[in-house]
């Protein structure tokens, strides 16, 4: 009997040993998000990032080509066939787009997307540009200008901020980040786009493996028409959508030394009614306009900068992040279950 217990003693510790190690990963995911780490893991995979610049170091190449044999399914041999060739094609350049000031806004945005695309996405496992979110605008630009000098392959988070550099100078077109959460047998994946809003209608410029998942033409009259769309997308890929964050609008002016606010709005799916859903997002597209109308809003280029502004050194004090906790609106309380990963597919997960 002592031993029973004993037994029966040692199985419930185990059970809170292993509910409180979920809590921890759940809690460290969460942690991740709010430090805006959150894509440095795709579908649950984590993927590296080139932090040594560019050209790359020795060690970044040899990292990355590992990691290519690991995740090909010719494994070593598409390595190998590749380094080793020579005589291999050289790739075109794709040319940074010369937008004209008489081009209509919609047709800028088709040209600009074509480029994003033409740079093409990065599946080799190594994000090329470093992107740390905290940074000022005026250095994220900096980095944007070497993306078109470079020419390489992006992933979702590189398409926004060379969005928002080719955009800059459109001061009539509003742009905003836009951060989405799903789910797909068992793990998580997250994507961002750049939303813009042009005459009142709404858009998306952006970079995926998913032709729906990203460049979205300036046609709905709504904000939540365009996450709608999103969200019918990533259904037809059998994706659930659990979160949307939704950012400010981000300043015209290259040289401003202000943080893109990232989550202004953190709206959670699961705790909404469609019907409140709705409404939080049209109350962030109404948090948008007055911001604007209040002249808070993001500059435009033609507005005079004080001419000993200068991007801030590391001994200066930067810009204070906004609590943005505290700004966040809360959703609804309801609760459901992870949906159960569908059987017929055999465990392969579609990346987005």
């Amino acid at each position: 009997m002592s031993s029973s217990r004993a037994d029966g003693g040692g199985s419930s510790a185990a059970v809170v040993r292993r509910s409180e190690a979920s809590e921890g990963i759940a809690q460290r995911e969460e942690e991740q998000e709010e430090d805006g780490d959150e894509d440095l893991r795709d579908g649950g995979v984590p993927f590296f990032v080139n932090r040594g610049g560019l050209p790359i170091d020795v060690a970044t190449w040899e990292r990355m080509w590992k990691y290519v044999a690991k995740i090909h399914p010719d494994g070593e041999k598409v390595a190998l066939r590749i380094r080793g060739a020579t005589d291999l094609p050289k790739i075109p350049i794709p040319s940074v787009p010369t937008l004209q000031p008489s081009t209509l806004i919609p047709e800028r945005l088709e040209t600009i997307q074509r480029y994003i695309r033409e740079l093409q996405y990065n599946h080799t496992g190594t994000q090329f540009f470093e992107i740390k979110k905290s940074r000022p605008l005026t250095g994220l630009m900096d980095l944007a200008k070497e993306m078109t000098k470079e020419a390489l392959p992006i992933k979702c988070l590189e398409a926004v901020i060379l969005g928002i550099y080719l955009t800059n100078n459109m001061p009539t077109l509003e742009r905003f980040p836009i951060s989405f959460k799903t789910y797909f047998s068992g793990n998580y994946f997250r994507h961002i786009v750049l939303g813009v809003n042009f005459g009142g209608r709404y858009g998306a410029l952006g970079i995926s493996r998913r032709e729906d998942l990203m460049y979205k033409a300036p046609t709905f009259r709504t904000l939540s028409e365009l996450i709608f769309d999103y969200e019918e997308a990533y259904r037809r890929c059998w994706h659930t959508l659990k979160k949307v964050k939704l950012g400010q609008c981000v300043s015209h002016d290259p040289h401003s030394v202000e943080q893109i606010e990232w989550k202004h709005s953190i709206l959670d799916v699961e705790k909404l009614s469609r019907e409140d859903f709705r409404k939080e997002l049209e109350r962030h597209s109404r948090d948008m306009r007055l911001k604007i109308s209040k002249g808070t809003g993001p500059p435009s280029p033609t507005k005079d900068r004080k001419k000993d502004v200068s991007s801030p050194q590391r001994s200066q004090s930067s810009p204070h992040r906004r609590n943005s906790r505290t700004e966040r609106r809360p959703s609804g309380e309801k609760k459901t279950t992870e949906p159960k990963a569908i059987s017929d597919l055999n465990g392969y997960q579609i990346r987005v």
